[in-house]
């Protein structure tokens, strides 16, 4: 699933997770997709396993760069936040409240640099998933 159009929610961390979970539900299915969509060797001739596969192929690599977008846009997002409250707090040293909102955003900001991990193993699974029943049937360009 691509990023939605209009934007998203990078100051509530609640939102920004619950969208990466919408966003990651063509990797959270990929095994019951390739198992009702590549046949195995006994129907083979039924359907054409290798269009299957490319446009699985198409659809994890759109889904897996419009994830890297949100997850960078918002870290970028944040880190000039932070930034912002850092130099703020700087000038005023005594204001426990802005040392309250640079934790927060600091604490919401490694969160959010975490899914960049979380988004790495997810991607790993899903590739190899793929390998596992479509590399007989395509070869995805060398240059990807």
């Amino acid at each position: 699933m691509a990023a939605p159009s209009g934007g998203v929610n990078c100051e509530e961390f609640a939102e920004f997770q619950e969208l990466l979970k919408v966003m990651r539900t063509i990797d959270d299915r990929i095994v019951h997709e390739l198992n009702t969509t590549v046949p195995t060797a006994s129907f083979a001739g039924k359907i054409d396993a290798s269009q299957t596969c490319k446009q699985l192929y198409e659809s994890l690599r759109e889904a897996h760069a419009s994830r890297d977008r949100v997850i960078k846009n918002c870290i970028a997002q944040t880190s000039s936040v932070v930034k912002r409250l850092r130099e703020e707090r700087e000038k005023n040293l005594d204001d426990l409240t802005l040392l309250k909102q640079l934790r927060k955003e600091q604490t919401k900001l490694k969160w959010m640099q975490s899914e960049l991990n979380v988004e790495e193993v997810v991607n790993d699974r899903s590739w190899k998933v793929f390998n596992e029943r479509c590399r007989i049937h395509f070869k995805p360009p060398k240059n990807e």
